[in-house]
């Protein structure tokens, strides 16, 4: 963004280099072809693109008006400091700036002003324009390396560039070259005064780096194309001018930082006047005997000036190759000419080492790895090399060993192995190998290098192995003659007499035999003599005996010169088994003794470290494969560190408590650190990697922690303060640390834990890094900095730049990266902050801390992998650390922000970097407020007037997101489906986390909600062949942002374009395409996942999204424009249908995980969506067919989703009533209901038993458990929706279906769920646990006792001794033995409650004596009898508290009574007092009732006063959210709801008055036999009320009297007159009843009452008249007052009678069975109640005689 404001941009060169890397967006084939084009002519001219400075361009410059004029002047100051031109000074100050630049734009300006910023700016510019030049030359020598490369992906692309380049590109580069030593060096007088001697220092480095590479680039040229004779003298006296490197004309500033590049340039001088040479081919043209094809046979003179030129060259070590090379060239093209010369230049060579400098030379090339530059040494030597062998005498060439060493060398290339297999054996370096066989074993070091050196893949191994199993001669020192051999005459050759042992092993070992008459030939080795026996055996044999030998001398003096054989043995053996694994069962007499000799080696005074990191080494390329067979053996040698006791905690490990460092721990502390020499040590660690790796498990992993231990306790917090003699061992020590606990906290923690409980690799891993000194080291590798990886970098070498110290130290960083983030994210969240937390997040002063180092590698440039895993980092440390990242940033918050930015709006920059900045500002939306306001960028508009206005700043991520969205840009190479992925999810964070001002602004840009859908109306792939998955990611953020936006906006304030949008998914059928596509999702996935497919995380986040989309579809019908009943069918079918799918067939986890999300997605809508269901078999179908396949299924998981399914079965039912005809199904449903509640209610009993017999759960202690509902401690699987609570449910709804029962009867022959439902109801009610299983229970009981024969069941089942005395414990008891006064419960009469399953259980009891009669009324006389102080404390309890739940329980025991009063005979003989006390008690509840009816302000005053808080929640005003209104509206408010529950609360009198007058009609004498029968028994009937015409009183010391009764008989004729004047109805009962039915219900109530009422006052006022105890005077004053009140009433009832009055339905079931009136719905007609006037009208005037 910065770049705006110089210009247009231009491609840099290191942007190139990226490209041509493929590190960029810039991957496809025909746009790499277009940047090369377009660069081609940079490539080209390589360092000449950069111009000097000249007046026209500085005139161009000036008059340039969009460069504004501080840059100018920069840039002229630029151009005079570097000797640029101009306009190439500004476009590097625009690349500068636009990638390099570590501040912000508006920064810029304040830089440039201050004189001493501006210097230090203008020498960071320098550092990049070197970098620039370095790139440019980087990308030649990358076309060159690749573009004949098969492999490569861009090799045509290359090939054609290289093509364009070939003819001009050595004329152009040799001329630099030229110019670059001989251009005098700058000063201060030229180039100003930042030109200092550390600048001049700095611009040689750069000038002798640009030389190498000039010079490597000519070399690959050549590699690959001829050069001419005149080039070579060209080069040969360029070369010979500049002293190969060392005569530098500013060589005066050479100093010893300098000598590795100076050494580069010499190399390649020297290696490209060998390939000028073309020895190769003069090779081939010698061995065809057609020399004269060779370029060089016809060019006399020219070889003529070469010859004159190198005999007059130094004594430079860069001579030697060229020189052996020209005098072979000679000597092969001139045999007789020249022969002195050949003589002089040959013999030159060789005093000058030519052998060792090619190894130094090839070693120094390759130090760097197997780069394309090392290999062509390579290949170029090896030419040159093999010629010299096959055309000069072996001993003329000096020392062997050198020749050797060189070989190994060349043969690290690639296929030159190979081809060295395929020549002649005897020509060339086989030469070599030929000559050291026959000095076998007696000189075994030289052979066996050779032989390793030629092992490159399997093929080659196996040729090795079999070279050295078919050994033909066996040579051996002698210094006399043996008696047992005999001698030629000349004593040259000899031959055994007897058969010998060559190896003096005792008996049993393995050995080799030399048999008789064996012929050996005597060579003389100065005193003494070597003799090479001609016979046959294997080599491998010879290294087991060496082995078996070291064995026995290593307690002797002779065991470090066993040791110099036997290590290259064993190198041998590493080399092939690592290349070859078939071999190494064959080599198993080897491997097998290295653990002995590990073990003993480890043990002498002075170790050979080299040869134990030989046989550790071998050991790890083992364990590759058979990790617990070297584990195991290893364990017995005692080399690695072990614990003495057993490691059983994770204090114990922190503290290394028992553990031993074993010998590798000794030789680390008395021999390695010392000598600074540390192989042992980085073997070591290899193995513990690979046994890691191995996966041992879990016995062999616990052997492993105190190797783990050891590393992090004595290896990682140490390492970088020892001692090392070579430069990179420390690196590469501190890289495979890390590399061994990236590996431990990778390991798969199922696997590495199963069968075990102990501590695991990986937790001691987290907690030795979270805890302990280990992860400061940690920390301070991450705390290097990108400054620091950039000198690094700076100052290698390697033309690449991809290899070295600085990419280890890269490697390392990375690593130190990943393991944080790990340890971080495998610490339990639950734990306190660990000190690798505290030291990640510690705030530092101007921006010193960690999280500024992290953000800061944005500007790393080398690796793009270290960048994106910085912001990983950052990344976790947001979400789970409590600390802003904006506060650590401190003042470079601003300009790292805009790095950001610029890295994320760059098209070419790697997507993965642009992904992860994206993921990182996601979740800083929700966890770092200020960091996501710093890159928000909103401003103020500065316009806005009253509220504020934003708009987006210059630097807001939403600009470049809006971009990655835009729906014309998708598809393009800089928008690949994962960035859009990553910028929509950024939106879905905005919009989750509410913020506003940046929603605001986003809704406000155009085709802002267009460009985010867009994805929704395509086209997507079949699931099966959808290969971008994260464009389902993309579709499910998207939809969850439309449901936030509709769900939190008002429904009238949404945007237009939504509106329209949305319409125009309705209008484009894109639901159903939705729908269908989510269906096809769920069957792909059920479809893979059994063929054992991975999980599909995406597949689960657009179902869970479509879920949301439905869920708010159930609320927002219009919005979503999904009115119509046939399309939310279809959606509620396929929803069924996809749920199906999963759940029908039992398949793997994710499976079922997303078939339990679409179940509860199914039971939300059937519960929404009712109304459109019209054929509910079509629904309740597929339900059945699930609940039988998860029926059948044990796991545990899928309980929830079985209970969803029950829930969803449960919802269908209630939808329609249906019949059992109506359900295919019914029976088979019905049983596999009885039996999930048959084996759920065992499974209950087993937990609640197991609870209180090992004391997890107690008793509730409720204050009042009457009215309050305590949850249990521990409620097991008793939940409201639990599978086993639903399952009661759900069968009560079946059972509720069929009336005639005898399912019922069917089942219980089938399934004993009966015993096991009421054992665990018993014991749930002693304990007073399981509450929700009990209320259901209890429910379904009721249930099926409706009809005779299922009460007969269910009795017969034992539901009395169930639940009569457990059923004490649900209410307490006081300590006087009587029960609490009932309170006023808090909790809603529908909330499961304690009183609640007390008062089912009365229903229960009421039903079962209704249904049964006199064959339960035992039982139900023993329940009474038990619950006797509960029912009247219940009677007595309406005088003090008027609650529902109060109110309830007594209308539940008082019609129990009405059942119970039937039997009143029986009942007096059993319970004659508790008979009594029930029947007063049910007086002064007729009493109470009357007169809390007959006073409703009173009753008002005690709601407000006693019991304020039990206003009914079906009462309550639903208001989602409260709104502001006038107080004067509030009030009214509160007075209707204090209204309608003192209407519900007089309701709920009314019927308990209703009741208690029925069941006191059954204690009071029969009307008919006290007027008829003379002879009735008065003693039988007590007199129920007092002769007093009071009216009622609240107070109990106020008897209930006739005056009650009166007075009931006036409050239902005030009543009824209420309803007809208000017309409407009473009770606020919420159903089906029209207003109108409701009124007629509550009239039939009243008249129902005050019938009874009539009965029970004249009954009782006859007992009166006829007891001969009641005074005359009494009975006289009665019949007065009754005749007046009477006369009142009966005026009153005929005006009623006239207009027609309803009989209450309650009638027919108050009544007993021979009191039943035959009334219906109907209106009575005045003839109708005719009687009952008459009946009141003949005893007033009966009494008034």
């Amino acid at each position: 963004m910065a770049a705006a404001a110089v210009g247009p941009y231009v491609r840099s060169s290191r942007e190139l280099w990226t490209i041509l890397l493929g590190r960029s967006a810039l991957r496809e084939t025909d746009q790499i072809e277009a940047e090369l084009d377009r660069h081609c002519e940079r490539l080209l001219a390589g360092l000449s693109y950069y111009k000097p400075p000249s007046v026209p361009s500085g005139e161009k410059l000036k008059a340039d008006k969009e460069v504004v004029s501080p840059l100018k002047d920069l840039g002229l100051r630029i151009s005079k400091f570097l000797s640029l031109d101009e306009q190439q000074s500004v476009q590097i100050l625009q690349s500068y700036l636009q990638e390099d630049y570590r501040g912000t734009q508006g920064s810029i300006k304040a830089v440039l002003q201050d004189e001493r910023q501006s210097q230090a700016l203008q020498l960071k510019i320098a550092e990049y324009y070197y970098e620039e030049r370095l790139y440019t030359l980087r990308c030649v020598l990358y076309l060159l390396t690749y573009f004949q490369d098969e492999r490569h992906p861009y090799r045509v692309e290359y090939s054609k560039c290289v093509d364009k380049l070939e003819k001009e590109l050595v004329v152009n580069y040799r001329k630099q070259f030229e110019e670059l030593f001989r251009t005098e060096a700058p000063t201060w007088e030229t180039h100003g005064n930042l030109m200092t001697e550390r600048q001049v220092s700095r611009w040689f480095v750069q000038c002798l780096k640009e030389q190498a590479l000039i010079l490597e680039i000519i070399f690959l040229y050549y590699a690959y194309f001829e050069m001419g004779p005149e080039d070579l003298l060209a080069f040969a006296r360029i070369f010979k001018e500049q002293g190969f490197g060392t005569r530098q004309t500013n060589r005066h500033l050479i100093d010893e930082s300098m000598d590795g590049l100076v050494d580069r340039i010499g190399y390649f001088s020297t290696l490209i006047l060998v390939e000028g040479m073309d020895i190769d081919f003069l090779h081939k043209c010698a061995l065809e005997e057609r020399v004269e094809q060779h370029q060089f046979a016809n060019a006399r003179e020219v070889c003529q000036e070469m010859d004159k030129l190198l005999l007059t060259l130094g004594d430079i070590s860069h001579h030697a190759p060229v020189l052996l090379s020209w005098a072979l060239l000679r000597h092969t093209l001139n045999v007789d000419e020249s022969t002195h010369v050949i003589r002089r230049l040959g013999s030159t060579a060789i005093q000058q080492n030519v052998f060792q400098y090619m190894t130094q030379m090839l070693k120094a090339l390759g130090s760097g790895g197997n780069n394309c530059t090392a290999s062509t040494a390579r290949m170029c030597i090896y030419g040159l090399l093999s010629f010299v062998l096959t055309s000069f005498e072996e001993e003329t060439l000096g020392d062997q060993q050198h020749l050797i060493n060189v070989a190994c060398e060349v043969f690290t290339a690639p296929n030159l192995a190979e081809l060295f297999w395929d020549t002649e054996p005897t020509a060339g370096i086989a030469i070599l190998l030929d000559n050291n066989c026959g000095m076998f074993p007696q000189s075994m070091a030289p052979l066996l290098q050779l032989l390793s050196a030629l092992i490159s893949d399997k093929s080659t191994a196996k040729k090795v192995y079999s070279f050295l199993d078919k050994m033909t001669c066996y040579t051996e020192p002698y210094k006399h003659k043996p008696h047992d051999v005999l001698s030629h005459e000349d004593g040259t050759r000899w031959k055994r007499q007897t058969p010998k042992l060559l190896y003096p092993l005792g008996s049993g070992q393995a050995n080799i035999r030399m048999p008789q008459g064996t012929y050996g030939l005597v060579m003389p080795a100065g005193q003494d003599s070597l003799v090479r026996w001609d016979f046959s055996y294997s080599s491998w044999t010879v290294f087991t005996c060496e082995i078996e030998m070291l064995l026995h001398v290593v307690s002797t003096a002779d065991v470090l010169l066993h040791c110099q054989k036997v290590k290259p043995i064993i190198d041998l053996v590493h080399k092939i088994i690592s290349t070859d694994w078939s071999i190494t069962d064959y080599l198993l007499p080897i491997t097998s003794r290295l653990y002995m000799l590990i073990q003993r080696l480890s043990s002498v005074l002075n170790p050979p470290t080299d040869v134990i990191a030989s046989c550790v080494n071998t050991l790890t390329v083992l364990a590759t494969r058979m990790p617990a067979k070297v584990w195991a053996d290893l364990q017995h040698t005692g080399f690695l560190p072990y614990s003495v006791t057993q490691v059983t905690g994770i204090a114990q490990s922190l503290r290394a408590e028992g553990m031993q460092a074993g010998s590798y721990g000794n030789l680390l502390l008395n021999i390695e650190r010392p000598q600074g020499e540390y192989s042992v040590t980085m073997a070591f660690l290899r193995l513990v990697t690979t046994l890691v790796k191995g996966q041992l498990g879990s016995t062999q992993s616990r052997g492993l922690l105190p190797c783990v231990v050891f590393v992090l306790k004595e290896l990682l917090p140490t390492y970088h303060k020892w001692r090392y003699n070579i430069y990179g061992i420390r690196e590469e020590i501190g890289c495979l640390i890390f590399e061994l606990i990236y590996t431990i906290l990778h390991l798969n923690s199922a696997e590495e834990s199963q069968g075990s409980n102990s501590l695991s690799l990986q937790t001691l891993c987290t907690k030795f890094l979270a805890n302990t000194e280990a992860g400061q080291a940690i920390i301070n590798i991450m705390a290097v900095g990108v400054d620091t990886i950039d000198v690094v970098m700076a100052a290698q070498p390697s033309s690449s730049g991809s290899e070295g110290s600085g990419q280890t130290l890269i490697q390392t960083i990375k690593l130190a990266f990943s393991i944080t983030n790990n340890v971080i994210k495998l610490k339990p969240s639950s734990e306190m902050v660990s000190p690798l937390e505290q030291a990640l997040t510690q705030h530092g002063t101007h921006g010193n801390n960690l999280i500024a180092v992290l953000a800061k590698y944005i500007y790393h440039r080398h690796d793009p992998a270290l960048p994106r895993l910085a912001i990983q980092l950052l990344k976790r440390l947001a979400m789970v650390a409590p600390m802003s990242v904006y506060a650590c940033l401190g003042s470079d918050a601003a300009a790292i922000r805009d790095a950001f930015l610029n890295r994320l709006q760059s098209k070419t920059e790697d997507m993965r970097i642009k992904v992860m900045i994206l993921e990182f500002l996601t979740v800083a939306v929700e966890t770092q407020p200020g960091l996501i306001e710093l890159f928000l960028n909103l401003e103020v508009k500065d316009d806005a007037v009253g509220s504020k206005e934003f708009i987006l700043g210059e630097w807001s991520c939403l600009q470049v997101v809006l971009e990655f969205i835009d729906s014309k840009q998708q598809g393009k190479y800089w928008c690949p489906p994962l960035i859009h992925r990553a910028a929509i999810a950024f939106l879905h964070a905005l919009w989750q986390d509410r913020r506003d001002s940046a929603m605001t602004v986003l809704r406000a840009k155009d085709r802002f909600w267009e460009n985010l859908t867009s994805v929704l109306f395509g086209e997507l792939p079949a699931p099966s062949n959808i290969t971008e998955k994260s464009v389902l990611e993309t579709c499910a953020f998207t939809l969850k942002i439309i449901c936030l936006e509709i769900y939190y906006v008002v429904r009238g304030s949404l945007d237009q374009s939504l509106k329209h949008t949305l319409k125009m998914f309705f209008d484009k059928k894109r639901y159903e395409y939705w729908s269908e596509y989510i269906k096809s999702l769920v069957t792909h996935m059920m479809e893979t996942e059994t063929e054992g497919a991975a999980t599909f995380l995406e597949f689960q986040m657009v179902v869970s999204a479509w879920r949301m989309v439905l869920v708010l579809a159930t609320s927002y019908v219009e919005v979503m424009h999904l009115g119509d009943c046939s399309l939310r069918l279809q959606l509620l079918q396929d929803v069924l249908e996809g749920t199906k799918v999963l759940l029908l067939v039992p398949s793997s986890a994710s499976c079922l995980r997303m078939g339990s999300m679409l179940a509860t997605l199914l039971l939300i809508l059937l519960k929404q969506w009712k109304s459109i269901i019209i054929q509910v078999s079509k629904i309740l179908d597929p339900l059945d067919q699930i609940l039988e396949s998860l029926s059948q299924s044990n796991q545990y998981f899928m309980e929830r989703t079985k209970a969803k399914i029950f829930s969803a079965i449960i919802t269908t039912l209630q939808i329609k009533r249906l019949q059992v005809s109506d359900i295919s199904q019914y029976s088979q449903m019905l049983l596999t209901v009885c039996e999930t509640i048959h084996n759920e209610a065992i499974v209950l009993f087993d937990q609640t038993h197991h609870a209180l017999t090992t004391g997890d759960a107690g008793l509730s202690d409720d204050k009042d458990s009457m009215e309050t509902d305590c949850a249990p401690r521990f409620q097991h699987k008793d939940q409201k929706d639990g599978v086993c609570v639903l399952a009661l449910h759900l069968a009560k709804e079946l059972y509720e279906m069929d009336e005639s029962g005898n399912h019922l009867f069917l089942i219980t022959r089938k399934v004993p769920f009966l015993p096991a439902m009421l054992s665990t109801l018993e014991l749930s009610l002693r304990v007073k646990q399981n509450l929700h299983f009990a209320e259901a229970s209890l429910h379904l009981l009721l249930v099926l006792s409706r009809t005779q024969q299922g009460a007969a069941i269910v009795a017969g089942a034992g539901v009395l001794p169930s639940i009569c005395l457990p059923l004490l414990s649900v209410y307490q008891l006081s300590t006087n033995g009587t029960t609490q006064t009932l309170g006023s419960s808090r909790k809603s009469l529908d909330s499961p409650s304690w009183p609640g399953v007390y008062r089912l259980t009365m229903s229960l009891m009421e039903r079962l004596l209704k249904s049964l009669r006199y064959n339960f009324l035992s039982e139900a006389l023993d329940f009474v009898g038990v619950h006797q102080e509960r029912i009247l404390q219940c009677l007595d309890a309406v005088r003090k508290v008027q609650s529902l739940a109060c109110l309830d329980e007594v209308d539940h025991t008082v019609g129990f009574i009405l059942q119970l009063s039937n039997f009143i005979k029986e009942w007096r003989f059993h319970l004659p007092q508790l008979l009594r006390d029930v029947q007063v008690n049910l007086c002064y509840l007729c009493q109470t009732c009357t007169f809390l009816l007959h006073s409703p302000k009173v009753l008002q005053h005690y709601l407000q006063v006693k019991n304020g808080d039990t206003i009914p929640s079906a009462i309550l005003p639903q208001q989602s959210k409260p709104t502001q209104t006038p107080t004067k509206q509030q009030n009214t408010e509160k007075e209707e709801i204090e209204q309608r529950a003192l209407l519900k609360v007089q309701s709920s009198l009314l019927r308990i008055l209703s009741k208690t007058l029925a069941a006191v009609r059954h204690f009071t004498p029969d009307l008919s036999q006290i007027l008829l029968d003379q002879s009735l028994d008065l003693a039988e009937y007590d007199m129920l009320f007092v002769l007093s015409f009071t009216t009622p009183a609240f107070d109990s010391d106020v008897a209930p009297s006739f005056g009650t009764l009166l007075a009931t008989v006036n409050v239902v004729l005030n009543m009824q007159g209420e309803i007809d004047k208000k017309k409407e109805p009473m009770s606020l009962n919420v159903g089906p009843l029209t207003s109108s039915e409701e009124a007629k219900s509550l009239k039939s109530l009243l008249m129902f009452t005050m019938e009874n009422c009539f009965y029970v006052l004249i009954s009782q006022a006859v007992r009166y008249l006829k007891d001969p105890s009641v005074h005359s005077r009494d009975k006289q004053r009665m019949k007065q007052e009754l005749s007046s009140e009477l006369s009142t009433v009966l005026s009153s009832i005929s005006r009623y009678s006239r207009r027609g009055t309803p009989c209450s339905p309650a009638a027919a079931l108050l009544l007993s069975p021979q009191n039943k009136s035959t009334c219906s719905l109907s209106k009575l007609s005045p003839e109708n109640q005719e009687p009952l006037i008459q009946l009141v009208q003949a005893f007033v005037r009966q009494i008034q005689r």
